[in-house]
């Protein structure tokens, strides 16, 4: 056993301390929620029904709300741990790798250390930056970090993102772009958060899409087009039908409900999850 491996078995040993025991799986995909679109329910509260409906997650959790899912046979599956990187400034620019090393270096170690398999990263803007320039930069940023996130068994997960909608300007928004910098970087530590409502609005595709470039996708996030509402009739997205492709791939990661739900939103999350239980 290598150095590494040592040091990932010994940190997964720790996160499970103490932990529930995890609820039964609902279906073939590891299905979680993203604790942003549920705000007015208390977190203890969303992991109990979340518990409830089999999903395995919480998504997007500071580190000082690691340990609540766990409480609950959970776990804290895609976590913020570089907050100086966000959506609009990231690791398209040089100036702010240091920012970023600096701050995975203390976050990863957090984020192993509670059991959390995946952390969060942005390209950041263009802001008149070609698109080649912009990965070269971000390959460049993630060499330098991706032995932390290799040595502690995290995932460093970069958000595809559409930028017609929601946010304009994005560089990571297509997915051959944020695969050649994940080829480029050649780890198994250094993936794609694949989100299906953000490429559903730039590509379409999607399942060929994620047939095609699975080796390089960490993470799934949902949300109905259009809207970013419940995955239900009102939208254009077969649901079903893309989570099963995924399934059928052998996917083992994460797939996470990030949609704002109308209506009751205990409801609506748990129809996602009968639509995406294959």
């Amino acid at each position: 056993m290598t150095r590494r491996e040592i040091v990932a078995s010994s940190l997964a040993l720790s996160a499970t301390a103490g932990a529930a025991a995890s609820p039964p799986r609902a279906g073939r995909l590891k299905q979680s929620v993203s604790r942003w679109c549920y705000q007015n329910i208390p977190l203890d509260k969303l992991c109990e029904a979340a518990a409830r409906m089999g999903l395995q997650g919480i998504d997007l959790l500071q580190p000082d709300e690691y340990d609540v899912p766990r409480r609950h046979g959970l776990r804290c599956t895609m976590g913020y741990a570089a907050d100086i990187m966000t959506i609009p400034n990231g690791l398209n620019r040089r100036e702010n790798h240091d920012a970023i090393e600096k701050a995975f270096r203390v976050g990863i170690p957090q984020a192993a250390k509670a059991g959390v398999p995946n952390v969060i990263a942005f390209s950041g803007n263009r802001k008149g930056m070609s698109d080649e320039e912009g990965a070269a930069n971000a390959v460049i940023g993630l060499n330098r970090v991706k032995r932390i996130a290799e040595d502690h068994g995290v995932t460093i997960c970069i958000e595809l993102l559409n930028s017609k909608v929601d946010h304009a300007d994005y560089m990571a928004d297509h997915t051959a772009w944020g695969v050649r910098v994940a080829e480029q970087v050649g780890s198994p530590r250094v993936k794609l958060l694949y989100d299906i409502y953000h490429m559903q609005i730039m590509e379409g595709d999607l399942i060929a899409t994620i047939r095609k470039n699975i080796k390089w996708l960490g993470h799934f996030h949902t949300g109905g087009v259009p809207g970013r509402h419940n995955l239900d009739d009102t939208q254009e997205v077969n649901w079903h039908a893309v989570a099963r492709s995924v399934a059928d791939l052998g996917f083992d990661g994460y797939f996470a409900h990030e949609f704002v739900p109308t209506g009751d939103p205990l409801t609506a999350l748990a129809q996602a999850v009968r639509t995406c239980t294959v």
